[in-house]
C-alpha cells in the first residue's frame, strides 16, 4: 500500500485521543471510507466515516461489525487502537485482568473478525502498543503487561499472516497529549502529530511505527537491537521450515 488514498479503514477507539486523530488524518489523506469503531454512538461530520458499534470485549458486537463491514464490500486498514489504562501496583488479579481482556484478547478477537477481509485485500493490521511493552511504567504496571503481550502476538501474527500477504504493523506509542495521559507532567507529542507519523508508517509499509519524541528516542538503534534481530531470525526459520513441509 502506497497511500491511505481510496482506501478504507477501520480504527478502533475512535471517538477520542489518536484514535479521533486517525481517523481526522487518514480522511485529510483521502480515504474512500472510514468506520470508526466506538462503544456508544459517535457522529462526524464527514459522510465518509461511518460509525461501528464495537465494544472489542463484546464477541456479539464484534461478529456483528464484521458482517456490516462485509456487506459494505471492502476492508483495507485495520487499526487496532482501542484499549484501556488504569492506575494498580499489581496487588488486584483482576486489574492484570481486565488489561488483558482489552488490550490483548480484544485486540485479537477484532483482528480475527476482520481477517478475512484483510486477507482478500491484502491489507494492513496495525496494532497501537506502547513504549511500556519495552520497559514497565511503574505506576500502570497491569497496562504494561498487556501491552507486552500485544507486541509478541503483533510480532507472531507478522510471521503468521506474511505467507497470507497481509502486513502486520506496531506502533510503538509514548506520551501523546490524550485524556489518558493528562495525569502525567511530561513533555507529550500532540495527538495531531502522533497520528500523522501514524498514518505516514502506515503509508511506507513500516514494521514499527515511532509517533513521538520519547519513542523516537529510541527509533534509530530499534534495528540494531535483540527484539527485530530476533523477530528475523525466526522469521527466516519460519520460512524455512515452511519450504520444508
Amino acid at each position: 500500500m502506497a497511500t491511505i488514498e481510496g482506501k478504507t479503514v477501520l480504527i478502533t477507539g475512535a471517538n477520542r485521543g489518536i484514535g479521533r486523530g486517525l481517523v481526522d488524518e487518514a480522511l485529510a489523506r483521502g480515504a474512500a471510507r472510514v468506520y470508526a469503531g466506538t462503544r456508544t454512538p459517535w457522529t462526524h461530520p464527514d459522510s465518509r466515516v461511518v460509525n461501528l458499534p464495537l465494544d472489542i470485549t463484546s464477541a456479539e458486537m464484534i461478529r456483528a461489525a464484521a458482517a456490516q463491514v462485509t456487506a459494505a464490500g471492502s476492508l483495507d486498514v485495520l487499526v487496532n487502537n482501542a484499549g484501556i489504562a488504569l492506575y494498580d501496583d499489581l496487588t488486584d488479579p483482576e486489574v492484570i485482568k481486565r488489561h488483558l481482556e482489552v488490550n490483548l484478547f480484544g485486540t485479537y478477537e477484532v483482528t480475527a473478525a476482520f481477517l478475512p477481509l484483510l486477507t482478500q485485500s491484502q491489507g494492513a493490521i496495525v496494532n497501537n502498543t506502547s513504549v511500556n511493552a519495552l520497559a514497565p511504567l511503574p505506576v500502570i504496571p497491569a497496562y504494561s503487561v498487556s501491552k507486552a503481550a500485544l507486541f509478541n502476538l503483533s510480532e507472531s501474527a507478522r510471521i503468521l499472516l506474511a505467507p497470507q500477504g497481509v502486513r502486520v504493523q506496531v506502533i510503538l506509542t509514548g506520551p501523546v497529549d490524550t485524556d489518558m495521559n493528562r495525569g502525567f507532567d511530561i513533555p507529550k507529542a500532540t495527538v495531531e502529530s502522533a497520528a500523522s507519523v501514524i498514518v505516514d508508517g502506515i503509508e511506507k509499509e513500516d514494521d514499527y511505527i515511532f509517533p513521538d519524541p520519547l519513542s523516537q528516542s529510541i527509533a534509530s538503534r530499534w534495528y540494531e537491537g535483540p527484539s527485530p534481530e530476533l523477530a528475523r531470525q525466526y522469521a527466516a526459520l519460519a520460512a524455512a521450515a515452511a519450504a520444508a513441509a
